[in-house]
């Protein structure tokens, strides 16, 4: 009985908290000194030009307070911080899947990979294994954008921005699809 409450609360613990970013933990030893400079002189205004798995590029701005993803105009954005080795992570994609499918229309995910010199077939067997349906993007430069938007240190770690360009809602470790779907809803209204 106890051996079975214990491990009960084990996989309790591990689907409801979020990894600790192996990354983001080091990033300033990988992160190139004159990197972070710039990084600090102007991150009112600044973009990141992100290859995605499909080898495009897309490009996130920051423009004082408000964040933007070209192409994706008249959208409500969800930028989904991840690596592959995270169970939460892992646990949300059907989700996340479930709520690009039934939104699509306005609204849009961008999968941030925080892991660095990720082979992108690696992630593309990634992406096949799990369905994903939405964007992911593998670059260098993820680890940037984790820090400018928010000084990402656990993941998952998603932000929703709405249509005027702000972030409303940042969410830390997993969390349910009716959560999302709720606040997704509110943003389409305003």
């Amino acid at each position: 009985m106890n051996l079975k409450f214990s491990l009960v609360a084990l996989v309790f613990a591990l689907v409801f908290s979020a990894c600790d970013s192996k990354e983001s933990n080091t990033t300033d030893e990988k992160v190139p000194e004159v990197i972070n400079k710039t990084i600090k002189q102007d991150t009112k205004n600044t973009s990141f030009k992100l290859k995605t798995t499909n080898n495009e590029t897309i490009k996130i701005i920051k423009d004082n307070e408000t964040w933007s993803v070209e192409g994706y105009n008249e959208k409500i954005i969800l930028l989904d911080f991840f690596a592959t080795w995270c169970p939460p992570c892992k646990a949300e994609i059907p989700h996340l899947n479930n709520l690009y499918t039934k939104y699509k229309d306005q609204f849009e995910i961008v999968g941030i990979l925080l892991e660095n010199n990720k082979p992108n077939s690696e992630v593309q067997d990634f992406i096949n294994e799990y369905s994903i349906k939405y964007t992911i993007t593998n670059d260098q430069k993820n680890q940037n954008l984790a820090s400018i938007i928010g000084n990402v240190k656990s993941i998952p770690t998603m932000f929703l921005i709405n249509l005027d360009g702000k972030i409303i809602q940042k969410y830390v470790g997993i969390v349910p699809e009716e959560m999302l779907a709720s606040d997704i809803k509110r943003a389409l209204k305003k």
